[in-house]
């Protein structure tokens, strides 16, 4: 009877640690983000870009290539996937935080200021 007690409070321990291992992961474990930026050098022309998209007098796309300093901007912005670590920390926070199809900032990073368009995440 005790061998059967101690299996059976093993088993359980192993699907209770299990079961919230995973439970965590569903949660709240993002590990990439796909979005498209625009890099500009002051927060002013990232905000006045920002109304422009907001009001829908231009798509982000469009505005990209009109008016980004990065080299994306042939691309409409568009950086494809990203995981943690793989930008500098206050974009990767601003891509990672925004909800999907939104866009977000001014953000200043050491570059400048960035406009980002969240596209998806997994």
């Amino acid at each position: 009877m005790k061998k059967f007690l101690l299996l059976f409070v093993l088993v359980i321990g192993i699907v209770f640690v299990g079961t919230t291992q995973i439970g965590a992961k569903m949660n709240n474990e993002i590990t990439q983000v796909k979005a498209s930026h625009i890099l500009v050098t002051t927060e002013k022309e990232a905000a006045e870009i920002k109304d422009k998209i907001d009001n829908g007098s231009i798509t982000f796309e469009q505005a990209a290539k009109d008016y980004s300093k990065c080299p994306s901007k042939a691309q409409g912005g568009d950086l494809g996937y990203f995981g943690r670590k793989m930008m500098v920390k206050e974009f990767e926070q601003a891509a990672f935080d925004a909800p999907k199809n939104t866009v977000v900032g001014p953000i200043e990073t050491q570059f400048g200021w960035h406009l980002i368009k969240v596209v998806d995440k997994k």
